[in-house]
């Protein structure tokens, strides 16, 4: 190849790193004309030329790494054997004679790269050579060559592939000799990175854990080396974070070192913050991932809190910040907010049994300090820990409350601001008992900052700690407060809206129409007389806040009143409906060019025209076609992701719409962007969110817009459930947007909204006839059950199986193909399994050394969440029965193992719960066939009658009740016998009529009625009716109530001896026992049995004198409920 050749190309490469963005883009269209052999032999040769500046060689390397990661697939196979085998070996000796650190560490990355695109799937390694220069250079003397191999090692930690097992002792060997390096502290360092590579790329393989546990000292010992050194490689520490992370377990040996340094360092004043904070974030994360062994240590803990609060001391006094108007925001970097959220995520990890006491042994002194940090300290350290100490500080809560209520008149701004954020807090984390038990002292404090005209930063503040109150306070006792806040909130407003024409001032105003419309949410109705007292205002705002800086403003003024709207109902807000409507079609139309993406009027506007389509009903759809069009661009906004190479700053960028791969380069090929220092950039960009996935590569989603998005799937739901076939001519354009979004792995609430708007978007296209319902089906079913299978979060497989079954009773039988119900059947299949496998993974953690009550709480809260997963697959399952029938039943049979070990005693009490609930449907569903099934669940159906748990007793008592109604012949006589007493028994427990109990009794009521009325063979009727009549009213399970009422209409209208008494002198307790159905809403006057106990007595009108009789046992409200009933 002529000189000149490369010398021009060595050229075009600095050009590359040119800042200047036309010669940088030229010189990439150069690179990009050149032909991939044209680029491997220019690449190689230049980055082998010592004499070329260190830069164009470092870029070199980078550029061939990018052709091995994005188009190796591409080129190589095309390439010989010779061709391929000099591109080895001058890559494995450009690494042992490059002298540069920095350019050969980029060489050991090509290197890597091409050897991971030599391992194949499963683990064969088609360049064995590459291991063995491994090995070489970990065994040589030369320190460069150890260097290299660890960074090798640290990037490609998977390089062993399927000989991993056979190389395990020399693996750990090399890494050992190298943490024990007497020679060169950076071998050491290395060491630490590539053990810990090695280490998390094989956290699920206990013979390697098991292996290495011995080299955790030397790699603690070399941490504490690399924090003395303050090397400016701060990787060596990032490492213990990683592995607090991912094999907490793996430290367990060194615990007591670890946090003994990680104290030491972050005591450490001389420290650079960042190192101090690092040393926090690895005790934090200890305490997240492995919560009981460091509560095991909990020596440390009264070390540790103090610490933490002297970090969040560290505040600047800037004498602007409590008058400025536009706040920046705060730096997440600084130690105060760093210590501040480790505070709150050490309350959350280790609990309140361990923590508290420690911070509030501290408090009192902080708060009693001269220094006002110390005060906004502590007041800030009592918002932080609320969470995760709930249950303890609930305890204390007034005690707590007293010592921050006299902060509101603290002398310093940021004091005052504080008090408001700690009340707001408590009033968040221990609504609605805070507010019950505080509002006559919480209120006035609030109207007195309020007043803080001098420090708007501090009157804000006392407004959103107003939104937090409200938002969890009962009705009735705002309600009590009312006059006062309007009236204070009104004296504000108009100040403000003054400030803001004199002023430009924005800031409060900003707020109190927040807190204005939090009032009005939270008021309702009573908020009608206070309406016109504000809404002229909020109007003006709305018409004239136009200018770009009062975008937000205008925003919260425009949800401020839709949710006033809504809160005093239609017939109130009518009088403004149409100025508001024209305000906001204004807004949409007449404005629309000059709306950017961004603009924070859009979600405000999306919002607000959901909460006018709840008020005005139907008469909201002829402004659907003006609407419609922002929510549907912000529903269809595509977030951009992006993957990030951590030591190459390579950017690769990916359009949405795929499943999250697992290996991003391979699927993204070609897209990378040259400019190197972008990587750095999002990195610390607030608006990027960043995963780490392994093997150096982070994931990262632009998060600007989520909301958004997720705000207008919310509010297509809303359209969708309010206007039905008014919605049906979007119902087409919605569906082709929402279906995608049930695998939008990247926001919870927009898959959650997705698989709600399904049944609904089905019930509005109902109207364009049932082929285009069939056809808008097809399309949603197999994407919606791949979307239930591969769900990670349980709680939303749970929303997206309820999602499924809602469906399914909407479309009726023949909705599921056998394709359709036996993927189906699958996914139930899986889950159901891993049900039983996660319960047994739960009962091992029970035995774990580490296991505490702490622990068994988090346990429990698992627990639930399979619970909930369960009780959606019931929901299924009955939507199944109770559109299929029988026909239903060879599927079932696909599940039945399933549903039989779930009934099981020694299961936990909610698998069998829902188990019977199962049952109880093959009872109602399947007729006789039920038969045939009755060895696996009727034994348990009757033992479960008297379980100590109500929900399962509820479960059962309705099986039986099913069974006496539904099952043919008399297969199950000796059963129902055999349950009366049982049934009895639960009727006439002391404690029946607990709250908690009532289900269950009723439901056991219930059992009795059918049994006497579908099996009188089976039941004493004569005797039990006296009985029956005495457990009369129910009211809890309007269902049961139905069938109950009417049997006592059937009783009572043929005279039944044991009902109407000797000489009719039960009439009284019948006529008070339906007095009190309606009086307790048992009963709807729209179901047909309101007409049948209603006439009962009408008949007993005729007779006044028995009419006098019964009426004489009423109280005033049971005859007022009458006299309406009787009059409807």
């Amino acid at each position: 190849m002529a000189t000149d050749d490369l010398a021009q190309f060595a050229a075009l490469v600095q050009s590359l790193l040119s800042s200047e963005n036309e010669c940088r883009s030229q010189a990439e269209a150069a690179y990009e004309g050149l032909d991939i052999k044209q680029k491997l032999t220019f690449l190689l040769q230049t980055m082998r030329n010592a004499e070329n500046a260190m830069t164009i060689r470092s870029m070199c390397a980078v550029l061939l790494r990018r052709l091995f990661t994005s188009s190796f697939s591409d080129f190589w196979p095309n390439l010989s054997p010779d061709e391929q085998s000099t591109i080895k070996n001058e890559l494995l000796l450009a690494i042992q004679q490059e002298s540069a650190p920095s350019v050969r560490k980029k060489l050991c990355d090509a290197s890597s790269e091409l050897a991971r695109n030599h391992l194949d799937d499963d683990g064969n390694n088609s360049w064995p050579e590459f291991l063995k220069f491994l090995f070489t250079c970990a065994c040589s003397t030369e320190e460069a060559f150890k260097e290299s191999a660890l960074h090798i090692l640290m990037t490609l930690p998977g390089i062993f592939g399927n000989q991993q097992s056979h190389y395990l002792d020399v693996i750990k060997e090399m890494l050992s000799q190298c943490l024990h390096d007497q020679m060169s502290l950076q071998v050491r360092f290395e060491a630490v990175k590539a053990t810990t590579a090695f280490l998390v790329a094989n956290e699920g393989e206990a013979n390697v854990m098991s292996s290495f546990r011995e080299t955790v000292t030397a790699l603690v010992q070399t941490v504490a080396e690399s924090i003395e050194v303050q090397d400016a490689d701060d990787t060596v520490l990032k490492c213990l974070i990683e592995l607090a992370e991912t094999l907490p377990k793996y430290l367990r040996p060194q615990i007591e070192n670890i946090m003994t340094l990680c104290l030491k360092t972050i005591a450490d004043a001389s420290l650079m913050d960042n190192w101090r904070q690092m040393a926090l974030e690895v005790i934090v994360t200890l305490s997240e991932s492995a919560p009981a062994m460091v509560r095991k240590h909990s020596k440390f803990i009264p070390l540790l809190v103090p610490q933490v609060l002297a970090l969040m001391i560290d505040v600047e006094d800037d004498e602007d910040w409590s008058t400025a108007d536009d706040i920046e925001e705060e730096d997440n970097d600084s130690n105060s907010i760093v210590a501040e959220t480790a505070l709150d995520r050490l309350a959350c990890g280790l609990g309140g049994k361990t923590i508290l006491a420690h911070i509030t042994a501290n408090i009192p002194q902080m708060l009693a300090n001269s220094d006002w940090r110390f005060r906004h300290a502590a007041l800030m350290a009592i918002s932080a820990c609320g969470e995760g100490c709930h249950k303890q500080m609930e305890i204390m809560l007034s005690d707590v409350f007293i010592g921050v209520l006299p902060f509101v008149q603290d002398p310093h701004p940021r004091v005052r601001y504080a008090a408001c954020n700690a009340i707001g807090q408590m009033a968040t984390d221990f609504g609605p008992l805070f507010q019950k038990k505080f509002h006559e002292k919480v209120i006035p404090a609030i109207m007195l900052v309020l007043d803080d005209y001098a420090n708007p930063r501090v009157q804000a503040h006392a407004g959103a700690a107003l939104v937090n109150f409200s938002e969890e306070c009962p009705k009735n006792i705002l309600t009590q407060h009312l006059e006062s806040i309007v009236g204070k909130l009104q004296e504000v407003l108009n100040a403000k809206l003054k400030e803001l024409l004199e002023k430009g001032t924005k800031l409060v105003l900003e707020q109190i129409v927040t807190t204005l419309a939090a009032v009005a949410d939270a008021t309702e109705e009573k908020f009608i007389l206070h309406y016109d007292k504000f809404m002229g205002c909020l109007k003006f705002i709305v018409e004239n806040a136009t200018s770009p800086e009062l975008k937000l403003l205008r925003g919260k003024t425009i949800e401020c009143i839709s949710l006033i709207g809504l809160a005093v109902g239609r017939d109130k807000f009518m009088q403004d409906c149409s100025d508001i409507m024209e305000l906001l079609l204004k807004t949409q139309t007449e404005q629309a060019d000059e709306i950017a993406d961004d603009d924070p009027q859009i979600s405000y506007m999306i919002s607000a025209w959901a909460r006018m389509c709840k008020i005005m009903g139907k008469d909201f759809q002829p402004y659907l076609p003006m609407v419609m069009g922002p929510v549907l661009k912000s529903a269809n906004i595509k977030p951009e992701i992006t993957v990030l190479d951590k030591n190459q700053k390579v950017v690769i960028t990916s359009s949405l719409g795929k499943r999250l791969p697992l290996c991003f380069d391979k699927v993204f090929p070609g897209l990378y962007n040259f400019i190197c220092d972008d990587a750095d950039k999002l990195e610390n960009d607030a608006d990027w969110s960043f995963v780490n996935m392994g093997d150096q590569q982070s994931f990262g989603i632009r998060t600007a817009g989520l909301e958004e998005k997720a705000t207008a799937c919310q509010m297509l739901v809303c359209y969708a459930r309010e206007l039905k076939e008014g919605f049906a001519e979007y119902v087409e354009q919605v569906v082709k947007i929402m279906v995608p979004l049930l695998k939008f792995y990247f926001h919870d609430e927009t898959r959650i909204a997705a698989a709600e708007s399904l049944s609904l978007l089905l019930e509005c296209a109902k109207v364009k006839g049932n082929e285009f319902v069939q056809e808008m089906w097809l399309y949603i079913v197999p994407k919606l059950l791949e979307a239930i299978e591969i769900e990670p979060e349980k709680d939303i497989q749970a929303e997206m199986m309820l999602g499924l079954s809602k469906c399914i009773e909407k479309l009726g039988k023949g909705c599921l193909n056998n394709q359709q119900m036996s993927s189906l059947v699958t996914c139930f299949d899986k889950l159901l399994t891993e049900h039983f496998q996660r319960q047994q993974t739960r009962q091992e953690q029970r035995k774990d050394e580490d296991y505490d009550e702490v622990v068994e709480e988090n346990l429990l809260e698992e627990d639930d969440e399979d619970v909930f997963v369960l009780s959606k697959i019931s929901d299924n399952i009955h939507a199944l029965f109770g559109t299929y029938k029988e026909e239903f039943l060879p599927v079932f049979d696909r599940l039945l193992t399933h549903f039989v070990k779930l009934l099981a005693l020694t299961r936990p009490w909610a698998d069998r719960q829902w188990a019977l609930c199962i049952w109880d449907d093959v009872l109602e569903h399947a007729g006789p066939h039920s038969e045939t099934y009755q060895q696996y669940f009727l034994e348990s159906m009757l033992e479960a009658i008297c379980d100590k748990q109500s929900e399962v007793r509820q479960a059962s008592t309705y099986g039986i009740g099913v069974m006496a109604q539904n099952a043919p012949g008399q297969t199950y006589d000796q059963a129902l016998r055999e349950a009366v007493p049982r049934l009895v028994k639960v009727i006439q427990d002391y404690e029946s009529r607990e709250e908690e109990n009532i289900p269950a009794t009723e439901n056991a009521i219930s059992a009795i009625t059918k049994i006497c009325k579908y099996r009188p063979q089976c039941i004493n009727s004569h005797e039990i009716l006296p009985h029956w009549l005495s457990w009369l009213p129910v009211w809890e399970d309007e269902d049961e109530a139905i069938h109950i009422y009417n049997y006592l209409c059937d009783l009572t209208e043929e005279n039944h001896p044991a009902i109407l008494g000797q000489n009719n002198s039960n009439l009284p307790r019948i006529v008070t026992i339906i007095a009190q159905a309606f009086h307790k809403e048992a009963i709807s006057l729209e179901d047909d049995v309101a007409t049948r106990m209603i006439n009962i007595v009408k008949h007993i009108q005729s007779n006044p004198e028995m009419l006098q009789a019964c009426v004489s046992q009423l109280t005033d409200d049971l005859k007022q409920v009458l006299g309406k009933v009787l009059d409807s």
